[in-house]
């Protein structure tokens, strides 16, 4: 159950509220509840924005206002900068900045300048929220200060996904390259694992004379574990809240948002995100998503999310502090109390743990250091003192969720058996017999001492 915030050993300053920033449609999501609860527990007025007055943050008793503005996340920026100016002259005070997505997070600070009278967020390199976004652009830094992630193209045409193909080991991951793709013009519904040369090159016919993907190594499931790292960073980028656990299902299945997960203490891996974050000088809330593979004995770096995840209510330390909080407290200007993290808490997503657990238990796997019973349990929906959303997401779950499977059958279809509209692929390579890994020069195809 939600636990409350009575009894926290701090007090938040209730005169300054906070406003959930969300662009896109995408109604049902507990993060931003969660953030509503989280703060609107200690006193402090909430704000959001919503698609409609119907949603599940629309219908919390902690939300003091819903403005109902309704987004696709590609509207050009003055128009949404604009829109929050406005926004923030109806609330009349100044309002710390929670963005839910990757383009709240980047618009934020690309235009610090024109939101900063405002508005309280955290003052980062304008540029670095969109290059962390960005999968090529954090695969970049990652190569720039050592930090490992999975070996990755970036094909520039058709001709060069066709050669990829034909030296490829398969299975390989897409991805879409730009965060923004997603929603303007995606190429592949989310992360996509890819069995054949012949269901890559199907895929890639739709994907225009530049495509907008990454090409990925896979990283195989029986041979990896899904680690999640929460940190909020001050302006010199030291941790002010830190939290690491381990993802024990997702949805969709091994390559989608967290289902189900644990709180589990990781040194070495705190010790790599902070020492990351520092290097590229970040301040605020970060999301990590990173895979340790057994056989070279090393985390990689899967995805930044440069903004609040929507799974950050799994972590909170023993002092209440979670990273929402520790945002809060900072900005306005308030120390943060330290504590532990809550190792062996778990948290559960209740609309989408069920199929992945079913999809889970076909496949026969079983999460590594997940306790033999949980110290606690965080709902991402349910909550006694606050029931309303998820009632409101019951009730809006049905139709969309059957879209969505629709959608992840048909990509399924199309990637492992190398069909297009329901006709046979063009003749690509044949798969067979083991074939030279298809990355950049230097990239160790054995495993390799266990690294930083």
């Amino acid at each position: 159950m939600a636990r409350s915030a009575v009894g926290v050993p701090f007090r938040a300053d209730r005169d300054v509220p906070a406003l959930i920033v969300k662009f896109g449609n995408y109604p049902l999501h507990h993060g931003g509840v969660g953030a509503i609860r989280s703060l609107g527990r200690l006193g402090v007025p909430m704000y959001a924005i919503t698609e409609d007055a119907y949603t599940p943050a629309a219908s919390s008793r902690y939300l003091t206002r819903a403005f109902v503005w309704p987004t696709r996340g590609t509207e050009k920026a003055d128009r949404l900068v604009e829109g929050l100016l406005r926004i923030g002259r109806r609330i009349g005070r100044p309002t710390v900045l929670v963005p839910t997505d990757e383009e709240a997070a980047v618009l934020i600070a690309e235009h610090q300048d024109a939101l900063g009278d405002r508005f309280l967020f955290p003052r980062v390199a304008p540029g670095l929220p969109r290059r962390l976004a960005s999968k090529q652009g954090l695969h970049e830094l990652c190569v720039e200060h050592g930090v490992p992630s999975p070996a990755a193209v970036f094909p520039q045409s058709y001709d060069d996904i066709v050669a990829f193909a034909a030296r490829a080991r398969f299975p390989v991951v897409a991805k879409n390259r730009e965060a923004f793709l997603r929603r303007s013009n995606p190429a592949v519904n989310g992360t996509t694992r890819i069995a054949t040369p012949e269901g890559l090159l199907a895929l890639a016919r739709d994907w225009g004379e530049r495509p907008g993907v990454i090409l990925q190594e896979y990283l195989p499931r029986e041979e990896a574990e899904d680690w999640i790292v929460h940190a909020c960073f001050d302006q010199d980028a030291n941790p002010l809240a830190m939290f690491t656990g381990v993802k024990v299902r997702s949805w969709p299945p091994h390559a989608g948002m967290t289902a189900h997960a644990y709180v589990v203490d990781n040194p070495e891996l705190a010790d790599l995100a902070a020492r990351f974050v520092k290097r590229i000088g970040y301040t605020g809330i970060v999301d990590l998503d990173l895979r340790f593979d057994r056989r070279d004995g090393r985390y990689k770096l899967l995805d930044f999310n440069p903004r609040m995840g929507a799974q950050f209510r799994l972590f909170e330390n023993t002092s209440g502090v979670d990273v929402v909080r520790a945002l809060h407290l900072h900005l306005t200007g308030r120390p943060v109390p330290a504590g532990e993290q809550r190792a062996g808490h778990r948290f559960v997503v209740e609309n989408v743990d069920l199929p992945a657990l079913l999809a889970y238990r076909r496949s026969g796997r079983t999460a590594p250091h997940v306790p033999a019973r949980a110290s606690g349990t965080e709902l991402a929906w349910f909550a006694g003192d606050d029931p309303m959303p998820f009632l409101t997401m019951l009730a809006r779950s049905v139709r969309p969720g059957a879209k969505h499977l629709y959608q992840l059958w048909r990509t399924h279809r199309r990637s492992s058996t190398g069909t297009r509209g329901g006709r046979p692929a063009a003749p690509g390579t044949p798969h067979g017999g083991a074939r030279p890994a298809a990355f950049p020069p230097g990239v160790p195809k054995r495993p390799v001492g266990k690294g930083s």
